[in-house]
């Protein structure tokens, strides 16, 4: 893996495009004994070595950083590399929680992300910006460490400058892609309204999503698919889960 990152790197084959690395900074301690510990040696790693390879730059984007040192800190801030939150993954696999407020603090970006189902089933933004938002106040004992404003930027414009789109994309600006969606408020969980971020993070759901734009295609239709059979695709999934418990159940009688 070592001599991948060096060829990423030196002259000849520098890129623009974002690294993204599971980055620790630390051994996963917490969790040494548990899930994570057979997979954090092959695809996490730690900040100083991937910095003393000239990979700690604006284009690195460090996923998860759970266990930040000062140094590793002053690292982040001095390079204007990128860090992607997944604050449900983090609570699920109990690999620790990423200090948000602390990096926003010392000016590193921080984007918000869900990681992958198997370990965030429902990969669901609007409720990871509310577990963002009550876990930094539950973290650091200070209610406003981040506010909605500050979820919802992580979840549009700063995701999309981490990934290097924050020109195209991200904020509903002329000239940007019409990439946007529609959340219908006037539900009883989020009704009355008296601010709107407020109530989008901490009221709202994925299921008050009605519409969803991307580069001016109305994939979403008054919360329906308008492109993909539903009904088909929750079918294949029932096939495939019937399968992999077939097969799941074979080799347990073969073991």
């Amino acid at each position: 893996m070592l001599r991948s990152l060096v060829r990423y790197r030196f002259p000849g084959r520098r890129t623009t495009i974002p690294a993204m690395f599971y980055v620790i900074a630390e051994p996963c301690i917490g969790v040494k004994d548990g899930a994570c510990a057979d997979v954090c040696p092959t695809y996490c790693l730690r900040l100083v070595p991937l910095a003393s390879l000239g990979l700690a730059s604006p284009q690195l984007v460090a996923i998860h950083m759970t266990q930040v040192t000062d140094e590793d800190l002053a690292t982040l801030s001095a390079c204007g590399a990128s860090v992607v939150h997944c604050p449900e993954s983090n609570l699920k696999l109990g690999s620790g929680q990423c200090p948000v407020a602390t990096l926003a603090g010392r000016g590193v970006r921080v984007a918000l992300g869900t990681d992958g189902a198997a370990s965030n089933n429902d990969v669901d933004v609007l409720g990871e910006a509310r577990t963002a938002a009550l876990l930094a106040a539950g973290v650091t004992s200070l209610p406003g460490a981040l506010v909605a404003a500050d979820v919802l930027r992580m979840a549009t414009l700063d995701g999309a400058r981490t990934l290097g789109l924050g020109e195209a994309t991200g904020s509903l600006v002329e000239g940007k892609w019409a990439d946007l969606c529609c959340v219908d408020l006037r539900r009883p969980a989020s009704w009355p309204v008296t601010d709107v971020a407020a109530a989008v993070v901490y009221s709202a759901s994925s299921q008050q999503v009605t519409d969803t734009w991307v580069a001016g295609r109305r994939l979403l239709a008054d919360g329906g698919l308008a492109y993909l059979d539903e009904a088909s695709i929750l079918d294949r999934a029932e096939r495939w889960r019937r399968t992999m418990d077939a097969e799941t159940r074979g080799d347990a009688s073969d073991a």
